[in-house]
């Protein structure tokens, strides 16, 4: 080799590190950008990237998704998911987007979407049998689909079974769902207070359970779960969005019920954090009943 190729060679080899280098510090600021919920501007970090790998496309397809942009979400994902098909998260995002696109479609696509849905939720929970999101996913298809589409209680019941021998509290938290999808909501009662007592530190267990209270009417034993999961985690913004929830679904407290979304609205959210455009939805729904 002469000393022209070498030097060829090691320019090349230093531009392609510098440019894998700054594909990662994109990568890194397009993450950053998303879980401040600047979906926006995360896919104009990510969008310019000229060797777009699996984490890529998966970070723009779950970008999209938050904005409500399915159609290209499942284009974004299912680019991720073909480079990397063990994947078991990009492939139940994946998953998530169908089912969102059937639920938003026309009805001529719905079946079609919603039987990817539960074929990319089946594929995560096949992948990664620990990944409690996909589990969750899979549980939520079940219960909502008819049978024909493969739901129904049978295989939510079954997947419960198998949650419980994971996660003894969240397979208990499985099964209230199952009996209150059957409307048995003394037996859903006591599964909540049963994932509560295994898993006292979390605080979900007790809004799970506040939620179900106000649900049957119970409104002062709710409230007092509600107050009890705020003073033990003082900065959680899902608390204030699922309790000013239950106030409209019961239609009580809306004054209360408008000042929590509010305050939601003022927070710091994350992806995992209910849309924003959810709370201003609720908000339109109080002043629509109670101008």
């Amino acid at each position: 080799m002469t000393n022209a190729s070498v030097v060829r060679a090691s320019v090349l080899l230093l531009l392609s590190a510098t440019m894998a280098l700054t594909d990662t510090q994109d990568w890194n600021q397009a993450l950053m950008l998303y879980q401040r919920t600047e979906y926006r501007s995360s896919l104009e970090v990510l969008s310019p990237i000229a060797q777009k790998n699996a984490s890529v496309f998966c970070l723009m397809g779950r970008n999209y998704f938050m904005m409500g942009d399915y159609k290209k979400a499942i284009q974004a994902l299912s680019k991720s998911t073909a480079m990397e098909p063990g994947n078991a998260d990009c492939v139940n995002w994946l998953g998530r987007a169908y089912g969102r696109q059937a639920e938003t479609g026309s009805v001529v696509t719905a079946f079609g979407y919603a039987t990817k849905a539960r074929q990319m939720f089946e594929k995560a929970v096949a992948l990664d049998p620990s990944n409690k999101r996909a589990m969750g996913d899979l549980l939520t298809y079940y219960l909502t689909a008819p049978e024909m589409l493969g739901g129904g209680i049978k295989r939510a019941q079954e997947l419960a079974v198998r949650i419980s021998r994971q996660d003894p509290a969240e397979g208990h938290f499985a099964q209230a769902q199952i009996e209150e999808k059957q409307r048995d909501y003394i037996s859903a009662e006591n599964h909540l207070r049963i994932a509560r007592d295994l898993d006292p530190t979390n605080p979900k267990r007790l809004v799970d359970l506040a939620i179900l209270l106000a649900k049957m009417g119970q409104f002062t034993e709710s409230d007092g779960k509600f107050a009890q999961a705020a003073s033990s985690t003082p900065v959680w913004p899902e608390l204030a969005f699922e309790r000013a929830t239950a106030y409209i679904d019961e239609k009580r407290n809306l004054e209360q019920a408008k000042s929590l979304l509010q305050q939601y609205l003022r927070s710091q959210l994350t992806p995992d954090d209910p849309p924003r455009q959810d709370a201003e939805t609720l908000l339109q729904k109080i002043k629509s009943c109670c101008p």
